[in-house]
């Protein structure tokens, strides 16, 4: 069994060596209501592997693509917000000659904007290998039938997540983060903003497939549309989105556990 660290690190008193720490994870294993870490596939360490690299990728792209603003800035050249703006409006800005820019800025920009084209082909090439690699994992091509859940999305829970490993679907939805904070003392039950607990991934990745479904919902003429229409009523947009993520968190986590399609009539009830 793996023992989680964070419980270790607890129980690990005075001096670290051998002996103490071979006690504190004697004294962690024996406690009550202990999650042991389930023991991950080859395929889901794949998976995982290449998702962190593709992030790593992606952080780089952005970090390029800010530089070129930051260049293309000093010198009165401004450029629209977006990579795809910036891969579109270069081309035209080096070869303008309006553009009081010198020879050596053009030949490093033009530099900047060919390792920017190969980062995307290199993240989208990754990004078809996840894909492949995924669909052989159970339960992935019933975690795409979900509003808000794409390749990505449903990527990372098939590599994360197994569904025995939760007793229910809110104990995956607080280990990614979407439940309240709790406070209570005295019998008071006190409840705040997110507690942002566990998986800090997976909760962005779900928050962002939420937004991609509240971003239509004033279309949808479903029971999902009906319901989220009252709920951004009732407490707000943003709200209303962290909400829809808890509750997309859950169906993932019954998909997973049952392995069958979404039921838009199961999940979602208007009374």
């Amino acid at each position: 069994r793996l023992v989680p660290t964070q419980h270790v690190k607890a129980f690990s008193h005075h001096q670290k060596n051998d002996a103490n720490d071979a006690l504190a994870i004697c004294e962690t294993a024996c406690r009550p209501g202990i999650h042991f870490v389930p023991v991950k596939t080859v395929e889901q360490q794949d998976i995982k592997a290449l998702r962190s690299a593709r992030q790593l990728m992606v952080e780089q792209r952005t970090a390029l693509a800010n530089q070129i603003r930051a260049f293309l800035a000093e010198e009165g050249v401004i450029v629209p917000a977006g990579i795809q703006k910036l891969q579109q409006y270069l081309p035209e800005i080096l070869e303008e000659e309006s553009h009081e820019l010198s020879s050596v800025l053009r030949r490093l920009l033009h530099t900047l904007g060919e390792d920017l084209r190969n980062l995307n082909i290199r993240i989208h090439e990754m990004d078809n290998e996840i894909a492949a690699l995924s669909r052989q994992q159970s339960g992935y091509h019933y975690l795409l039938t979900i509003p808000g859940v794409g390749p990505l999305i449903a990527a990372a829970f098939v590599s994360e997540v197994s569904a025995p490993q939760f007793a229910n679907g809110r104990q995956l939805s607080a280990w990614c983060g979407l439940v309240p904070r709790q406070h209570s003392s005295g019998g008071k039950n006190r409840l705040s903003s997110l507690s942002k607990n566990g998986n800090r991934h997976l909760r962005t990745l779900i928050i962002h497939g939420a937004r991609a479904v509240m971003r239509c919902v004033q279309n949808r003429d479903d029971c999902l549309g009906e319901g989220l229409r009252k709920l951004i009523a009732r407490c707000g947009f943003m709200k209303a989105t962290i909400a829809l993520a808890n509750k997309l968190t859950r169906i993932i986590w019954r998909v997973l556990r049952d392995e069958v399609d979404f039921n838009m009539e199961k999940a979602f009830t208007i009374n």
